[in-house]
């Protein structure tokens, strides 16, 4: 159960936090920004990215072909607080595009990638040597189950410094 916890912890601290277009938040953009944005980002399961923008702007999440059409009649989700934070759920293509009349043609949309990471995941620490059986010591551990403890904190460890 330890040993789950720290790992469930490992996975949480190693996800990103994206702010759709920098600096620059989510506007109309010059010629292929959000694109170039997006280009050079390995998003992951689990990444959070966050539209920040005023309220001459929106975010619909729409499928491919409304993306590549600009359609804004059928949006899969809408977000219209200023300031939306969307988990990257499932690996795959997220589309994302302004709903404001004129913003999309603009360049005002981006698409979102998302690798399944499960194979770049860490891989486990070495197991640690065996050790010679020993009878119990006066405190009741024994040797094995201190070399599991000493696994568990070598990984709460690791935890603590990534």
């Amino acid at each position: 159960m330890v040993l789950f916890l720290v790992m469930a912890s490992l996975h949480v601290s190693m996800a990103t936090v994206y702010k759709v277009g920098d600096a620059n938040g989510w506007t109309i953009p010059v010629v292929d920004y959000y694109k170039k944005w997006a280009a050079d980002k390995t998003f992951k399961v689990g990444d959070v990215i966050v539209f920040e923008y005023n309220n001459q702007h929106n975010v619909l999440e729409v499928n491919q072909n409304d993306y590549d059409t600009c359609n804004v009649t059928a949006a899969l989700q809408t977000y219209e607080s200023g300031n939306d934070s969307i988990t990257l759920s499932r690996s795959g293509y997220f589309y994302y595009l302004c709903g404001i009349p004129g913003h999309c043609l603009a360049g005002q949309k981006v698409d979102i990638r998302v690798v399944d990471d499960s194979s770049n995941a860490p891989s486990p620490p070495p197991r640690p040597a065996p050790v010679p059986s020993s009878p119990t010591k006066s405190n009741g551990a024994s040797a094995s189950s201190k070399g599991v403890l000493g696994a568990v904190f070598g990984l709460a460890v690791l935890a603590v410094a990534h």
